[in-house]
């Protein structure tokens, strides 16, 4: 009788070691670089709330729906890295077909500036579900090329990642929305590349999608899309009109010297000279108010990101799981270097925000939920031993 009692608990103890060894490959360092570059993103928003005779606690100010969206990030986070990512296998068609259902909703009933259709309305909160499809795509792009590993060198299995990018890809432009289809295109590009995907395949693709570049810039970008893509490259800009925000942008970093103004005295800022200085251009804020020190350090935050979101991908015994990380690294880096390029000057403006920092809650969401699967890949790592 004896040892018939004392198995249950040799069985529970066995299972309490095994899931704590699992939970020891948390990883705590990717976590702390996520959480100090949305801390970086908090302080901007504290700074674009500071107005003369009002509190940024005030409801409604960027700080206080800031502090809001990056609680309930926190909450999706902590979710996703719970959940089993190995069911997202077989979740990913229906995962593809929500996708698709989002980006017709928003189409459908979305609202933006100048007839555009990229939020939808949410329980008082406008949402942009663009950003929740970026990673939903990650996910099913991942699930498709990883149970091809090692079958990537055809160019079937190539278009058929394309044909499974396309739809989402073109239902984002349709909004219209630039910015967010490109990033769907470098994600492809990313994960297909480090799928091994055959690069004479990859070069005869490429080469086919820049030969298309005449007809897309005639009859699929819209005039006001044109004029921001090819502002940079004006040596002597609208100042009044095309050229202003990237004009306005580059003052602002230029004034930001190597030290900063300080916080909330940068004067684009508090005087409003910068058009979307919450969003699209809180790079160029941050550089003036905290200089050429401060993008720096966020540089380096962004490397220490990358480091162990590509080092989660090595490790990972699964190809899903390794593509679901590059996937995320192809998103994050993407949206960096074009983001930050457009504040400088040397890309072209095309609505990108910058990961973490960009005042926006869709795209802290995504990125939490994005994060929170590559977690619980790193919690899942050894092979079935039942």
């Amino acid at each position: 009788m004896g040892v018939v009692r004392s198995q249950p608990a040799r069985m529970g103890d066995w299972t309490t070691r095994r899931i704590g060894a699992a939970w020891r490959r948390f990883d705590l360092q990717l976590t702390t670089y996520a959480f100090l570059l949305a801390a970086v993103g908090l302080t901007m928003a504290y700074s674009n709330s500071v107005e003369a005779g009002r509190s940024v606690l005030e409801p409604g100010t960027t700080f206080v729906r800031g502090l809001m969206w990056a609680g309930i990030a926190l909450a999706v986070f902590a979710l996703a890295t719970a959940f089993d990512y190995r069911w997202l296998k077989t979740l990913a068609w229906p995962l593809y077909v929500i996708q698709l259902g989002l980006l017709v909703v928003t189409l459908a009933i979305g609202t933006g500036v100048g007839g555009a259709s990229r939020w939808v309305p949410i329980l008082g909160v406008q949402f942009q579900f663009s950003e929740l499809a970026k990673v939903l795509m990650i996910v099913v792009l991942a699930n498709y090329l990883g149970s091809r590993s090692g079958r990537m060198d055809t160019l079937a299995s190539i278009l058929g990642a394309g044909l499974l990018v396309g739809p989402p890809a073109v239902l984002v432009l349709a909004q219209p929305d630039l910015g967010t289809s490109l990033v769907f295109v470098a994600i492809l590009a990313g994960m297909l590349f480090m799928s091994g995907a055959s690069l004479r395949w990859l070069g005869v693709l490429a080469g086919g999608a820049v030969a298309l570049m005449p007809f897309i810039w005639a009859n699929v970008l819209q005039d006001y899309q044109k004029e921001r893509l090819t502002a940079f490259l004006d040596p002597n800009p609208d100042l009044q009109g095309s050229g202003y925000q990237l004009f306005q942008s580059q003052i602002a970093v230029g004034s930001g010297g190597f030290i900063g103004k300080g916080l909330t005295n940068g004067t684009q800022n508090q005087l409003d000279f910068l058009p979307v200085q919450t969003t699209d251009f809180v790079f160029a804020i941050l550089a003036e108010e905290l200089g050429f020190i401060g993008g720096i350090v966020v540089f380096v935050l962004f490397i220490a990101l990358f480091w162990r979101i590509i080092t989660a991908a090595w490790r990972s015994e699964d190809p899903v799981g390794s593509m679901i990380g590059v996937g995320i690294a192809s998103m994050i880096f993407f949206q960096l270097i074009v983001n930050v390029g457009m504040v400088i000057g040397i890309m072209p403006i095309t609505g990108i925000p910058l990961p973490f920092i960009t005042h926006g809650g869709a795209s802290l969401i995504s990125l939490a939920a994005g994060l929170g699967i590559l977690q619980s890949v790193n919690i899942h790592q050894t092979r079935a031993e039942w």
